[in-house]
């Protein structure tokens, strides 16, 4: 990178932390005051920063506008479905991507499992809010007056005998998967299928989508899907590090 764009992009960072003058902007980068002010110049002529009437700068509306634009162009299931698969590998049982769209919890992408019994689920399905792993850490993100008026409007089908039996159980079920940071469901939707899961965040640390893995019975006890909730968890991580546009945390 060029001398010239780098000092330009520090401007960026220095400005995130509130208005600054010239003098402020050319001792943090080091340079003289007729250097500062001619990167100020340029960036301000794109839109990126802005001169306020005190003669003080901070960022402009194009950067905030940019940002934006790049949030919503970000496809979750593009930059989520290489981290499936692997998990998939490693584990070999079907794993899933959720969001929360139009008051449902849909499958976005589904990765099956290698072992002959399959999963019925469908990618563009809604799935059983009141118990799915992936409905809880969607919803369990709310504010609480938000979750609670969900909650309320929800019918709570019997699915089996560990189905989540109403509004205050289930609102209970979402503070503790807010608070742990994954969740459960174990035969809640069909008795022979436990699920785990863990949230996908984006930048601004909210909940964007939902990634879990099932297993029949048959295959894997409920106790031995859970050993695998770090690797799960790891997953989500490296999904949201990725899609929040963070560096790789180093491995020690």
């Amino acid at each position: 990178m060029s001398q010239t764009v780098d000092r330009a992009l520090s401007i960026l960072p220095l400005l995130a932390e509130g208005p600054a003058d010239l003098g402020q902007v050319a001792d943090r980068l080091g340079v003289h005051k007729s250097t500062a002010l001619r990167l100020l110049r340029t960036l301000h002529e794109h839109g990126l920063v802005f001169r306020q009437s005190d003669q003080r700068y901070r960022l402009g509306a194009r950067l905030f506008a940019l940002a934006q634009e790049a949030v919503e162009n970000l496809d979750v299931r593009e930059i989520a479905h290489p981290h499936l698969l692997a998990l998939n590998e490693r584990c070999g049982h079907t794993v899933h991507l959720a969001v929360y769209e139009e008051q449902e919890v849909l499958y976005i992408d589904k990765v099956d499992s290698r072992y002959p019994v399959r999963m019925y689920s469908r990618i563009g399905k809604p799935v059983a809010i009141t118990v799915a792993a992936v409905a809880k850490l969607l919803l369990a993100d709310f504010p609480e007056a938000e979750r609670r008026a969900i909650a309320e409007k929800l019918d709570y089908p019997t699915y089996t005998s560990r189905s989540t039996p109403n509004a205050a159980a289930f609102l209970k079920e979402l503070a503790a998967v807010r608070e742990q940071g994954w969740a459960t469901d174990l035969g809640g939707h069909e008795e022979s299928i436990n699920c785990i899961g863990a949230p996908i965040r984006g930048a601004d640390g909210r909940v964007v989508a939902a990634m879990s893995v099932s297993a029949p019975n048959v295959v894997v006890t409920a106790e031995e899907l859970l050993t695998l909730l770090p690797q799960v968890r790891r997953t989500a991580d490296a999904i949201s590090r990725e899609y929040s546009g963070k560096s790789p945390l180093k491995e020690a």
